[in-house]
């Protein structure tokens, strides 16, 4: 992986290289943007709560699982640590939000809540449906919420093949969606072709760990080819796909972030 990090460094596109308006401002206002944000504080610490925190719960794991914690017992800094998105790429959703602006934001994968509070706190007007399968964690998440006072997210709690459906009839159009469960190269194909016809031609969805494993990998290398989509952004540990009309072709490009 460290290699592989190098590599997409070394192939990613900087400002000056980027001719697209769109990738642009993508760029400059989102990826190489440093402001600090009070929100930032606020999740920050609600993270370092559960860091530190010895309370040990039942876990239900649908998905790939962790690779690090296993038994269906668990400390929730154990979670935390290996579950938690971090405050690297949790600002990276906020700025995405932001930047964006959406109506709507559905996430499959709630785990503590952490990236979906991001996601809220960037765009406090979306309404935000999160998913997860694990019913002490989703108790979990619903508390870092109301401690954060966002109370515009909806968190539906079961199986993805039953709560994803369920959320998707709560909507009209999805405007940005982070698929963050369910690590494998099925499921993560399968998440994208339930959304597709839910997506419009400005909408963003964000892939996690798009090198995570060869499935992953797989899963994402087939995203990029679907003839929906008109932009990916291959930022080695996230991928960002557009739909973007005004592209006549595809485009494909590696940046940093």
């Amino acid at each position: 992986m460290a290699t592989k990090f190098i590599q997409h460094q070394w192939q990613a596109l900087t400002s000056h290289e980027v001719h697209s308006p769109f990738l642009f401002r993508l760029n400059e206002e989102v990826f190489q943007n440093t402001r600090h944000y009070y929100a930032f504080d606020e999740i920050a610490f609600r993270r370092d709560q559960l860091l530190q925190s010895t309370q040990r719960i039942p876990v239900t794991d649908f998905g790939a699982g962790s690779q690090v914690v296993t038994g269906k017992e668990r400390r929730v800094a154990d979670i935390a640590r290996t579950s938690l998105t971090s405050p690297h790429f949790g600002k990276l959703l906020f700025k995405l939000a932001q930047f964006h602006q959406p109506k709507t934001i559905l996430e499959i994968g709630t785990s503590l809540g952490i990236s979906a509070a991001y996601l809220a706190s960037g765009a406090p007007d979306a309404q935000v449906i999160t998913l997860e399968g694990s019913p002490h964690i989703a108790q979990l998440a619903k508390d870092q919420f109301e401690a954060l006072g966002l109370n515009r997210i909806t968190l539906l709690e079961g199986e993805f093949s039953t709560t994803l459906p369920k959320a998707l009839s709560q909507v009209k159009s999805l405007d940005m969606v982070f698929i963050d469960g369910n690590h494998q190269f099925a499921p993560t194909l399968s998440y994208f072709e339930q959304i597709k016809p839910y997506l419009h031609d400005h909408a963003l969805v964000i892939f996690d760990d798009i090198h995570w494993s060869k499935g992953m990998h797989k899963a994402w290398e087939m995203v990029k080819q679907d003839p929906m989509v008109r932009v990916s952004i291959d930022l080695f540990y996230k991928g960002i796909i557009a739909f973007d009309p005004g592209f006549r072709e595809p485009v494909h490009v590696k940046m940093r972030y």
